[in-house]
This record gives C-alpha cells, structure tokens and sequence, in this order.
C-alpha cells in the first residue's frame, strides 16, 4: 500500500495497519541498523507514509500515549501552556521581549519563540560553525530568493526542521522536504519536529538536546529517568520551576 506512488491510501486504513504492525515496526526502527545520518532517507523509503504529518504525530501517540485517543489533544494544550508560561519566563531572562496583546500561535511570536528557546534551556555544546546560531536546528527562516534544497543540501544536521519563508513552512528531515504545514499550525511545528523524532528514534542534536529534553518532559509527558538525565537538564528545569514558584 505504502510503495505505490500513485495509491491515495484511505487515512483510517493506513492508521489501521500502523496500529496492527506497530511492535514489529518499532523493533527495526528503534534497532539502531542504520547510521544516524542515514536514517530519514532509508525510514522513508521503508514507511514512505510517515511523510504525512498525520501519520507521524499519530505514531508519537502510539509510542507515548499508547492507546489514549486523546493524547495529541492534550498535547497541544500542553505545548500551548508551555508557550504561554515560556513568554513569562523569557522576558525575565530578557530573551523575548514584552508581547502584548499575548499571541502564542502568532508568526512574530512563533519565530521568535525558537530563537528564544534553546537560550532558555541551554545546552552546554555549540552548534556546528555552519549551522550558526543553536535554534536553526530547529527553525530555518529563508531569506528572499533563498533556495530550501539549496539549504537543506548544506545543512550540517540530519535531523528535523521547518523552514519558514513568511507564508509557507517547510518539515524537512535531513536534506528531505517530508511535508508542508498550513500557516495556521506553524506554532506547533515544535510538536510535528518531536513526532518526527520519536517515529524515526532520531538523536537530539547536542546543541539543542537540553531545551528538547524539557518539551520531552513537559509537553510530550515522556519522563526521563534521573540516570539518563544530564546536568544541563537538571539545571534549567531546577530554575524554570523555580521561577514559577516565585
């Protein structure tokens, strides 16, 4: 069904046979066969139906939320709280400016929310020189003219990313355009980066591992146990929480 390109497969039909081939499916994705680099090219090729975001979030679902037919729902109320409390947050650390009237699913607000982010949940390894700034692991603007192949062939990370040129926002994993999110979602491209990183068992990148961390926990309700979690995690959850309790 899924190597057809001209098959237009039923949603629910597709949803059907992911839940039936889920434990199979996870045990050779989550084996860690492939190279890390390699991964998005050989996953869609082998499950070309996760280049639907739909399929992908839902695969988040099956993996965290399990048989909860809610999960995105609270997800997404989650994520928009989290924003909601990060513009706080983010004003005292002086990383975001004062917004008013509060808009968290606003463009302006979404842009500077990911430039934002990985400043207020730091993580102690630099970005690659290439990449510049930490949060183009997540967020890629295109300036006028820019070309996103172009961009993503240059790009030094395999992993997630939108890119944004003011109407249209781009999902692509590695250097592949997977997708297109409609202008109204753009302030849950976090949400659909993170389904592509559970469904792929994709790394964090070290630059951005510590803000991804917190959404892990905080958003997708996916607990990190205190072994695997590092200090930098540890530090910024301790002052997030902290500044809450004020």
């Amino acid at each position: 069904m899924y190597k057809k390109p001209n098959a237009n497969p039923n949603q629910s039909d597709v949803a059907q046979i992911l839940d039936l081939e889920f434990e199979a499916r996870r045990a050779f994705i989550d084996s860690d066969v492939t190279r890390e680099e390699d991964k998005p090219t050989k996953l869609f090729e082998a499950y070309p139906c996760f280049k639907d975001i739909q399929n992908a979030m839902d695969e988040l679902r099956r993996i965290v939320g399990g048989s909860n037919c809610k999960y995105i729902d609270q997800m997404k109320s989650k994520w928009a709280e989290f924003c909601s409390k990060v513009q706080y947050y983010g004003v005292w650390k002086k990383a975001l400016k004062p917004t008013l009237p509060l808009d968290v699913c606003g463009v302006d607000f979404t842009i500077a929310l990911f430039s934002a982010l990985p400043t207020l949940f730091p993580s102690p390894t630099t970005p690659p020189k290439r990449l510049g700034n930490a949060s183009e692991a997540l967020l890629h603007v295109l300036q006028s003219g820019e070309d996103a192949t172009l961009y993503l062939e240059k790009r030094p990370l395999s992993s997630p990313v939108l890119l944004f040129d003011g109407t249209t926002c781009i999902v692509a994993v590695g250097n592949t355009p997977v997708s297109t999110l409609p202008l109204e979602e753009f302030c849950e491209g976090m949400l659909v980066l993170m389904a592509y990183y559970y469904t792929l068992h994709l790394t964090y990148p070290k630059c951005v591992s510590t803000l991804l961390s917190v959404i892990q926990t905080e958003v997708i309700s996916d607990a990190i146990h205190d072994q695997d979690a590092t200090s930098a995690y540890k530090k910024a959850m301790a002052e997030w929480k902290s500044f809450f309790e004020k």
